[in-house]
């Protein structure tokens, strides 16, 4: 079995000691690392290229959201999922713009959070779909660069549609009922489309076809 590997970035030894103990008791996940800031989350990405970040935004020196910016730029393929404490819309937004596959409050059980890992690996969106066309739309509006891009011919007719339904907050079990495909064939369209735009979830594939005015809401 392929293990999703994870590391765990907060400045609390016993939250991350906690964690460590709930990811570890299943079989398909494995943490390579800890890290006590930001700075030291970045480094250790770099050297270790985990699959997932589990990552604080409050912590000593570079905070989360810079350390998450910086993560994405070096690493595009590392899913980075916060953990927070913080639910202000304004606030999550700029953590999706930082590039994160999504966020969790810090009262999420532990079986939300394993959730969510998996989720992001498989690029999924851990926001409500609700919560996250509410936070696109005003994303969009945020956005003044909306002349198409080079890049967008990059994409397949199929892939587009597939993005612009995701735009909308569809779950890949809705696209494929409204695509009339196969949910692997869903999958299989969406990792393309990550893989041709050089992201590593939908949130990111969303909010860049946004900026670059290759979707609109």
């Amino acid at each position: 079995m392929e293990k999703i590997t994870i590391l765990l970035a907060d400045d609390h030894a016993v939250l991350r000691e906690g964690m460590r103990r709930l990811l570890e008791q299943h079989k398909d996940m494995v943490v390579l690392a800890e890290a006590a800031d930001g700075e030291q989350a970045v480094k250790l990405v770099a050297e270790l290229l985990p699959n997932v970040v589990l990552m604080d935004i409050v912590m000593p020196g570079l905070n989360g959201v810079e350390a998450t910016k910086l993560i994405k730029k070096q690493n595009p393929g590392t899913a980075v999922l916060i953990l927070t404490a913080y639910e202000d819309e304004r606030y999550i937004l700029g953590l999706l713009e930082a590039g994160v596959a999504g966020y969790l409050l810090k009262s999420a059980t532990g079986e939300e959070i394993v959730k969510a890992i998996r989720a992001v690996h498989a690029g999924e969106s851990v926001l409500h779909p609700s919560v996250m066309a509410k936070l696109l739309a005003r994303a969009a509006r945020s956005f003044t660069e909306l002349t198409p891009q080079p890049g967008k011919s990059e994409l397949t007719e199929r892939e587009m549609s597939v993005l612009q339904l995701a735009a909308r907050g569809m779950s890949n079990k809705e696209l494929a009922q409204q695509l009339n495909l196969a949910m692997p064939t869903i999958k299989s369209h969406l990792v393309n489309i990550f893989n041709k735009i050089g992201v590593a979830s939908r949130t990111e594939a969303v909010l860049l076809a946004l900026k670059k005015g290759w979707v609109r809401l």
